[in-house]
C-alpha cells in the first residue's frame, strides 16, 4: 500500500490525493486519538492514517495535568513528543492547527478550515469540554479551566508568584488539583456543592476521610455551596457563594466537570445522548464512523477514565484493521491521585440494588457495595486499603 500524499493547494488548503487505498481519519490528538493510532500501527504498518487536531498535536497524558505542580513539571515537560515526531514514529499524517468544521457522512468526507479529507473509516476522539461555570461578575471571564496542555500552561503562568487559589468543584479533578496545589505551597479553598468530596463515587465515610486528610494539609472546604459571582478586587478576586459568604483568591480554577463533545456529530446527523452513541464495536449511527474516549457513550456508558480508553483503543484498532472486536471491560478501579489520602474506587453499576458495608481504621476506609446475597458489586478504598483493589476487582464479574 502507498501512504496518502497530503498536498498543498494554491489557497493553502490541504487535500488528500484520491487513491485506491482505504484511509483512516482520526479527529483528535488527545490520549484517545494517539493511543488508537499506536494500536493500529501494532497491527498494520501501511494503511494510511491521518490524525487531525485543532492544537499543536503534542503528545501528552491528560491525567498528568492535575498532579504536575508539586513535582515542578511545566507544560513543555509534560509533552513527551511533538506532532512531527509522532507522525514519523507512527508513519502517519498529523494535521495540526486544523479544526474540523463538518462531517459529510454520505460522501465520507471531513471538512476542515483548511480543506477537505476523504475517509474510508472515521474515528471521532474529540474529548470533552469543561462545564460552563455560570458565574456572574466582572471577574467571571478570568476563571480558568485546565482541560489541555495549553490550559495548563496558562494556569501555571497565572499562579506564578501567587498564594491563594480557589477551586470550584470537589470531584475527582478538583480534589487532585487541590492536593497538588496545597502540596506545592498554595493556600487552597474548595467550593463544592456536595456534602463531601466525590459524593457520586464514595460513601460518606470514605469521602470524609479524604476531606479530612486534605484539610490537614491546609485545604479549606466549603461544602454544600456553589459560587455565584466573581468580582475583581485590588488584591485579586472575591468569590461570592450562594449563602452570601465571600472567599478571597488570587486565581480561580473551575473543575466542576466535563461534557462530552457531541456537537460536530450531532450536526452531521449522528445520534448522541450524553456522548456520541456507539454500540460495542464503537460504531456510531453513521456507517464507517466510530467514536471513542471521553466523547463516546458506549452502549449507554460514558467512562472518562484512562483504562476504558485503552480497552477501546485496542478493540477499535482490531476492528479497523479487519478483525471486528467488541469492547469488553474487565473491572477497572479508578485511582484518584490524592497523595494526602489515596483513593481507589470501582463504583457499582448504575441502579444496582444493595448497599455499602463500611469498615474504618486509622489508616484507611474499606467500603464494599454488595447485593442482597452478599455478592460484591463495587468498592471504595482509601489510604492503606487501596492495596486491596486488584484482589477485590477479581471478585467482580466483568
Amino acid at each position: 500500500m502507498h501512504a496518502l500524499s497530503p498536498t498543498l493547494s494554491p489557497q493553502g488548503a490541504r487535500e488528500q490525493t484520491p487513491g485506491p487505498n482505504r484511509s483512516i481519519v482520526i479527529v483528535g490528538s488527545g490520549l484517545a486519538g494517539y493511543t488508537l493510532l499506536k494500536e493500529i500501527r501494532k497491527r498494520d504498518a501501511a494503511t494510511p492514517v491521518t490524525l487531525v487536531t485543532a492544537d499543536d498535536g503534542a503528545f501528552y497524558s491528560k491525567p498528568n495535568l492535575s498532579n504536575a505542580l508539586a513535582t515542578g513539571r511545566t507544560a513543555a515537560a509534560l509533552a513527551s513528543a511533538s506532532a512531527e515526531k509522532m507522525a514519523v514514529d507512527q508513519n502517519a499524517t498529523v494535521l495540526t492547527h486544523t479544526r474540523v468544521t463538518a462531517i459529510d457522512t454520505q460522501g465520507q468526507r471531513v471538512r476542515t478550515e483548511n480543506g477537505e479529507l476523504e475517509y474510508s473509516q472515521l474515528v471521532l476522539a474529540l474529548g470533552a469540554d469543561p462545564f460552563a461555570h455560570g458565574l456572574s461578575g466582572d471577574g467571571a471571564g478570568d476563571v480558568l479551566t485546565v482541560n489541555d496542555l495549553a490550559d495548563y500552561a496558562a494556569f501555571r503562568s497565572a499562579i506564578d508568584g501567587k498564594q491563594r487559589v480557589t477551586v470550584l468543584g470537589g470531584g475527582l479533578i478538583g480534589c487532585e488539583f487541590a492536593n497538588d496545589l496545597v502540596h506545592a505551597g498554595f493556600a487552597v479553598d474548595v467550593v463544592h456543592l456536595g456534602e463531601w468530596p466525590l459524593e457520586r463515587l464514595l460513601p460518606v465515610e470514605a469521602g470524609q476521610r479524604l476531606a479530612d486528610s486534605l484539610a490537614a494539609l491546609g485545604v479549606n472546604w466549603h461544602f454544600g455551596r456553589t459560587g455565584k459571582s466573581v468580582e475583581r478586587t485590588a488584591a485579586g478576586y472575591s468569590i461570592t457563594l450562594d449563602n452570601g459568604e465571600t472567599v478571597a483568591a488570587d486565581v480561580v480554577l473551575s473543575a466542576i466537570g466535563l461534557k462530552p463533545r457531541t456537537q460536530l456529530a450531532q450536526v452531521a446527523g449522528i445520534k448522541v445522548g450524553r456522548g456520541i452513541q456507539t454500540n460495542g464495536l464503537l460504531e456510531t449511527s453513521a456507517p464507517h464512523v466510530y467514536a471513542m474516549g471521553d466523547c463516546a457513550e458506549v452502549e449507554g456508558l460514558n467512562l472518562p477514565y484512562v483504562q476504558p480508553l485503552m480497552v477501546q483503543a485496542r478493540a477499535l484498532a482490531a476492528t479497523l484493521t479487519g478483525t471486528p472486536m467488541p469492547v469488553v471491560y474487565a473491572p477497572m478501579p479508578v485511582m484518584v491521585k490524592t497523595p494526602a489520602h489515596p483513593v481507589a474506587v470501582l463504583p457499582p453499576k448504575i441502579g444496582a440494588a444493595g448497599g455499602w458495608n463500611v469498615e474504618c481504621s486509622d489508616t484507611g476506609i474499606c467500603a464494599l457495595h454488595t447485593d442482597d446475597s452478599g455478592r460484591l458489586q463495587g468498592f471504595a478504598l482509601t489510604g492503606s486499603e487501596t492495596g486491596r483493589r486488584n484482589a477485590l476487582a477479581k471478585e467482580i464479574v466483568a
